[in-house]
């Protein structure tokens, strides 16, 4: 039976667990609440995320006097900066926890919101200051608020929120991402709407502004009320279920022993046949998705065409989150994997051929599961594979990888374009990766089933 919760805290009592209310007085499991708090933490995300700038992209160009390629560069090396950040992060997150974490990220994405509405007004007072052009300055200063709002935002802010849900649960951990994903797949699908509006009635320095503060007001606030790292501080197990009577339900695969440093992780093929998988999914759908409207015009298709074809995906990536979840605690990862690998190289030949009619289906039909996947799977397999001990560090090494390929992706896409006139060639290249992915995921075993179930190493 776990501790209570009062004996083992000798902290300040604002993060005591069991402060302003014990968890293990509710009359349901309080993972689920968790559920609910983390996967706000990834919604609040959002103006961090590839598509919520995609909306302020050419009055940023017009406000801050940039070309396009100006501003692309700057996006990438934001992103870049803020990738080399994370695994500092996630080091920090096994130290103070998931609740101070979520706090602190939300307050930080809060005030970064409030410096990008400020930008404009930035460059009008440095400009006088500095004798260099005002484009090189407005660099410097969009280049800083990029760094920062992916490194709180699509870094940490998400991170925190989908590690405390990995934390709270063990054989309903897919069923819990699953839950989280659909809930976020339908954010991420209507925010570029969300915000589009929100521009138009005030302003994007306005908009900026607004949600600058209702993420400090909302989410920090929420973090601090609802979120707590693990359920054995609050005196309680994984799942709610301290009789264990649904372990022999699972796959022997999904059940964790050792809890792997992050150094120890790292050597494991396992961590690396997942990592890279992520990390391609990454690279690739952030850029499809950036020159989207440019790849569907050099092909015949028209913008309308293009963007509709984002709500049939959204469908096909639910569907497939919630059936990846369900069945993750009885099969092997490795096998989800191998068919997400596979439906991203569908999606890649179905971009190739999107002047065909299979080709739009290919490309809907395998983003969809490779999207409902990647939700899946990157929530799963660190604490499975590796244990909840070293969770951060872990994690913090992976989403580094994922943000910093997302910022580089397009940046190859835009040179390959460039450079030929269209996308064929880096799209070729994009498929020969998840082929070789593929048949790397034969080896993928969850590294837990050679490990002796003693204590850490």
């Amino acid at each position: 039976m776990p501790e209570d919760e009062n004996a083992k805290y000798n902290g300040p009592r604002k993060w005591d667990p069991a402060f302003p209310f014990s968890p293990k007085k509710f009359s349901f499991f309080y993972g689920w609440v968790i559920v609910l708090a983390g996967t706000l933490a990834v919604v609040f995300s959002i103006p961090g995320q590839t598509m919520g700038f995609s909306v302020f992209t050419d009055v940023l160009i017009k406000e801050l006097g940039l070309t396009r390629v100006q501003l692309s560069t700057a996006y990438c090396l934001g992103t870049v900066i803020s990738g080399l950040s994370l695994p500092f992060f996630g080091r920090l997150y096994d130290r103070i926890g998931a609740r101070r974490m979520i706090v602190y990220s939300a307050l930080a994405t809060g005030f970064v919101l409030l410096y990008l509405s400020q930008v404009k007004n930035i460059l009008i007072l440095l400009d006088p200051i500095f004798s260099v052009s005002s484009s090189i300055i407005a660099f410097v200063i969009i280049t800083l608020g990029f760094f920062m709002i992916r490194a709180s935002a699509q870094g940490v802010l998400t991170m925190t929120g989908r590690n405390a849900i990995g934390k709270w649960f063990d054989n309903n951990r897919g069923k819990a991402f699953a839950l989280s994903g659909v809930v976020t797949a339908f954010s991420f699908s209507f925010a570029p709407r969300g915000l589009k509006w929100m521009s138009d009635q005030f302003g994007w320095s306005g908009a900026w502004g607004i949600l600058g503060i209702l993420t400090i007001a909302v989410m920090a606030s929420l973090g601090w009320l609802l979120f707590r790292d693990n359920p054995e501080e609050c005196g309680l197990v994984m799942d709610g279920n301290e009789s264990g009577e649904k372990l022999n339900k699972m796959h022997k695969d999904a059940i964790a022993h050792v809890d792997y440093k992050c150094s120890r992780a790292l050597k494991t093929w396992a961590f690396w046949a997942f990592n890279f998988s992520f990390v391609f999914i990454s690279l690739y759908t952030t850029a499809v998705t950036f020159h989207v409207i440019s790849i569907g015009s050099s092909l015949g298709r028209n913008e309308l065409e293009v963007i509709g074809y984002f709500v049939p995906m959204a469908c096909v990536s639910v569907t497939s989150n919630i059936l990846m979840g369900v069945i993750s605690s009885r099969v092997r990862l490795k096998y989800l994997l191998a068919i997400m690998n596979a439906a991203i190289f569908v999606s890649v030949i179905g971009v190739i051929h999107l002047d065909s009619g299979a080709g739009v289906l290919s490309y809907i039909i395998g983003n969809g599961i490779a999207g409902g996947g990647f939700a899946c799977l990157t929530g799963i397999v660190w604490p499975r594979f590796f244990g909840r001990k070293w969770l951060g560090a872990i994690s913090g090494v992976g989403m580094s990888s994922m943000v910093i390929s997302s910022g580089i992706g397009p940046l190859m896409f835009g040179a390959s374009y460039s450079m030929n006139g269209n996308y064929s060639s880096i799209l070729w290249l994009c498929s020969i990766i998840p082929a070789l992915l593929f048949i790397g995921c034969a080896w993928a075993d969850n590294p837990q089933t050679k490990s002796e179930t003693n204590p850490s190493f």
